[in-house]
């Protein structure tokens, strides 16, 4: 006999036009707690759905997308720790492997009459690829998911630098008791005074170059933070680019298939 899961993986399964009519159906025949567990099941939207119609359907190009995932994020966190690590190669059969699961996914939504976007959708899959965890259980999916940034790899240990290379704490002006002076002491601090005084011009004339000194640091500071900046915006722009590559690349595929099955 059928378990109480089996039965709600069903509702993921079936058809998204169909979720509410069979949750309710499902229900009436519960009582209690289980009753009211199965009311409580959230409709999926066509993204998410799509996603549990790949992991129910076409399990292999699911299990491909997760483990390439898993891999190129293993080689991410070792190359973070200053190991060696392939993380082109986990790139490019990621890529590959997200590209696939693109294709099948819209291919299983096209055929129940469904349209989901192919951007957010690669997004979505791109997402649980490379999660440590996951906020829903595989195959129950209910809402589309966004990459997450750094915050990822928290708690990842990133290799120490050298010890010449690391950074010196600062210090501040250390504070010396100032002598008093002798008697013996004062005449030659009057003969001094002269010598100070002579050397007054020189401490001015060198004010100029340390002022320059000083805005040539800030300038270059300045430049090293927009151009941090910019391969930032950089990176991220890089980063959209790819996905909508992928995103046509499995629109193209999908348009072709639907094109051969109609002449055929």
């Amino acid at each position: 006999m059928p378990t109480l899961d089996s039965k709600v993986d069903d509702l993921y399964k079936g058809p998204l036009q169909e979720f509410v009519a069979s949750r309710t159906a499902l229900a009436k025949t519960l009582s209690g707690d289980e009753a009211k567990r199965v009311k409580g099941l959230q409709k999926p939207t066509v993204v998410p759905w799509a996603v549990n119609q790949l992991y129910w359907h076409a399990r292999p190009a699911y299990d491909r997308l997760v483990s390439s995932g898993e891999k190129l994020r293993e080689a991410q966190i070792e190359a973070l720790k200053g190991r060696s690590a392939d993380v082109r190669r986990a790139t490019e059969a990621h890529r590959k492997a997200l590209a696939d699961a693109v294709t099948h996914a819209l291919r299983l939504a096209s055929a129940a009459g469904a349209h989901p976007g192919a951007d957010e959708l690669t997004r979505t899959l791109e997402t649980i690829s490379l999660a440590r965890d996951h906020e829903e259980q595989p195959g129950r999916l209910t809402k589309a998911l966004r990459p997450a940034g750094f915050e990822a790899l928290a708690g990842v240990p990133v290799k120490a630098l050298p010890p010449e290379a690391a950074p010196r704490p600062a210090q501040g002006p250390r504070l010396v008791a100032k002598p008093k002076s002798t008697p013996l002491e004062e005449p030659r601090k009057r003969e001094a005074e002269p010598s100070k005084k002579a050397a007054e011009p020189s401490r001015k004339a060198a004010e100029p170059s340390r002022k320059a000194e000083r805005q040539r640091k800030k300038a270059i500071e300045r430049a090293t933070a927009v151009a941090a900046r910019a391969k930032a915006d950089e990176s991220r722009a890089r980063a959209a680019w790819e996905r909508s590559k992928q995103a046509l690349a499995a629109a193209e595929l999908a348009l072709a298939s639907l094109t051969q099955e109609d002449r055929t």
